[in-house]
C-alpha cells in the first residue's frame, strides 16, 4: 500500500481521454526506464539508490555530520540547483518554526548577491563554521566564487590547518577542479555519482549529509525513499501513483493546459515546491515542449494570485498537497462581544478551518475551470519526505519519456553562461560578442 494517495477525480472531466487508455504505453516506458535504454540513460543511477546506495560512504557521512555538530555552530552549504535545492526542501520540510537547532544550516553559491555574500561573511567573523561545498566540476561559477570568498574567511580565522579539518566536499569521485582541490589539502570528500545527476541527488550526499548534520534522521528518509522505490515498481496506474500522476499530467498538457502549479496548505512547503519546479523545468523543457512549472502557498497566494486562477487564461491546472496531520495545533478562542465574527469556530483547531480552505478552494478552482489533482500525504515526516522525493523522480522520469524528451539533460542552461564569461572576458568566448 501507498505511503501517499492521489486523487485525479476533479481533473478527469478536462482530459480528452483517460489516463486508463495510457496503460500500454505507461508499461512500454517502465521497462525501458528500468532496463536503462531510453534517452538520458547514463543519468538513472538514482533509480536504485534507495537499495544501492554507498554503505561504507552512508557510515562517513553519520561520522562527519557528527563531527560537524561538535567543532561549529554554523555549517554552510554551498552549492546551487541540484546542489542545494534538495537539501533545503528537506530542511523546510522537517524544520520546526521558531526552534533554534544546535546547529545552523546556511546556504551560499546559490546566487551572484554580493551584498548577501558580504553579509554572510559579517555573520561568521565570530562563529565557528565549516563548510560543505558541493560541486560536480568546482568550476560552476556561483558555487566557485563563494567557495573561495568563504574559504579564505575561514582560513584566516582558523589557519589553513585547522581549516582543512571544516571543510567537506561533495564533489566527483575522480576528476574535476574540486576534486583536485580537495585531493591537494585534505578536505574529506563526498561523492555526486557518476550516473545521478543534480536534481536526482537528494538521496546521495549532496543531500544528506547537510540534513544528517542538522540532526535529521537520514535513515528515516533512505527507508521512506525504499518503501517508494518498491511500491513504485507496479507498472499498474491502479497501483502506482508515481505513473498515474505523470500520466494525468501529461494528458491535461495534451489537452491543452501549459502550467502545472504545485500548491500547498503549510509553510514548510514552501521549499519542495522550489526542488520540485527545478525537477520538472529542467527534465521536460526542452524541444520547445514542456509544462511550465509554477507554485504558490495557499491560503496565502489566495489573496495575490486567487483572482487570476479563478478568473485567468484557463491554461493552467493545480497539483494540492494536503498534509493529512500536524502534530501541534491551535484552538479558536471565543470572545464575549464576537465584533469579528468567529464564534461559530470557537473551539475548533485552526487546521480544520486549513482543511476546509482547501477543500472550498479545489471547489471553486474546479467550477472555474481549473483542474485539481490532490496528492495527501501522512505528515510531515522523515519517512515521508524520502518518499516523496522518490515519488516525484518516478514520475519525472515517466512524465518526460511520455512527452518524448530526454529528462537527464539540460542543454539550454548552458546559453546564458556562455553570454555571462563573454561579457566577463573569460578566455576562449570572445568570439561570442562579435
Amino acid at each position: 500500500m501507498s505511503h501517499i494517495t492521489l486523487n485525479i477525480e476533479d481533473a478527469r472531466s478536462f482530459l480528452n481521454e483517460q489516463p486508463e487508455t495510457l496503460q500500454k504505453q505507461v508499461k512500454v516506458l517502465h521497462k525501458m526506464i528500468h532496463d536503462k535504454t531510453g534517452k538520458g540513460n547514463d543519468y538513472l543511477g538514482w533509480l536504485d539508490l534507495p537499495k544501492t546506495y554507498d554503505k561504507e560512504e552512508y557510515a562517513r557521512i553519520l561520522q562527519a555530520a557528527k563531527k560537524i555538530r561538535k567543532q561549529s555552530q554554523v555549517l554552510v552549504v554551498i552549492g546551487i540547483g541540484g546542489s542545494y535545492l534538495g537539501a533545503k526542501a528537506g530542511l523546510e520540510f522537517l524544520n520546526v518554526p521558531f526552534k533554534k537547532n544546535k546547529l545552523e544550516i546556511v546556504f551560499a553559491g546559490h546566487q551572484m548577491s554580493g551584498s548577501y555574500l558580504n553579509e554572510l561573511v559579517s555573520y561568521l567573523q565570530n562563529k565557528r563554521f565549516s563548510i560543505n561545498v558541493i560541486s560536480k566540476s568546482g568550476t560552476t561559477t556561483e558555487p566557485a566564487i563563494a567557495f573561495r570568498v568563504l574559504k579564505n574567511l575561514l582560513e584566516q580565522k582558523v589557519g589553513k590547518e585547522e581549516a582543512k579539518e571544516r571543510i567537506y566536499a561533495t564533489t566527483d569521485k575522480k576528476r574535476g577542479a574540486l576534486y583536485s582541490v580537495s585531493k591537494e589539502n585534505g578536505y574529506e570528500m563526498f561523492v555526486i555519482p557518476d550516473d545521478v545527476g543534480g536534481r536526482f541527488s537528494v538521496l546521495t550526499a549532496v543531500g544528506l549529509l547537510p540534513l544528517e548534520a542538522a540532526g535529521i534522521k537520514t535513515k528515516e528518509i533512505l527507508k521512506g525513499a525504499k518503501d517508494a522505490y518498491t511500491q513504485f515498481k507496479k507498472t499498474n496506474l491502479e497501483e502506482n501513483e508515481a505513473y498515474l500522476y505523470a500520466a494525468t499530467r501529461y494528458l491535461l498538457y495534451t489537452s491543452g493546459k501549459k502550467v502545472e502549479m504545485l500548491v500547498g496548505y503549510e509553510p514548510n512547503l514552501l521549499f519542495l515546491n522550489e526542488w520540485w519546479k527545478q525537477l520538472f523545468g529542467e527534465s521536460e523543457g526542452k524541444d520547445n515542449k514542456g509544462l511550465f512549472v509554477a507554485s504558490a502557498g495557499f491560503s496565502t497566494d489566495l489573496h495575490s494570485l486567487g483572482q487570476y486562477i479563478q478568473e485567468g487564461e484557463r491554461h493552467l491546472f493545480e497539483t494540492v498537497i494536503k498534509v493529512s496531520s500536524t502534530p501541534k495545533d491551535v484552538l479558536i478562542p471565543r470572545e464575549d462581544q464576537d465584533l469579528d465574527e468567529l464564534n461559530y469556530l470557537s473551539g475548533k483547531p485552526l487546521s480544520y478551518v486549513n482543511e476546509q480552505a482547501l477543500k472550498g478552494t479545489m471547489m471553486a478552482h474546479k467550477d472555474g475551470g481549473v483542474p485539481n489533482m490532490l496528492l495527501t500525504i501522512p505528515a510531515m515526516d522523515a519517512s515521508t519526505f524520502g518518499y516523496l522525493v522518490y515519488f516525484f523522480e518516478k514520475a519525472c522520469a515517466m512524465s518526460a519519456y511520455l512527452i518524448d524528451v530526454n529528462p537527464f539533460n539540460q542543454p539550454g542552461v548552458e546559453a546564458y553562461k556562455k553570454n555571462m564569461f563573454a561579457l566577463l572576458g573569460k578566455k576562449g568566448y570572445e568570439h561570442i560578442l562579435k
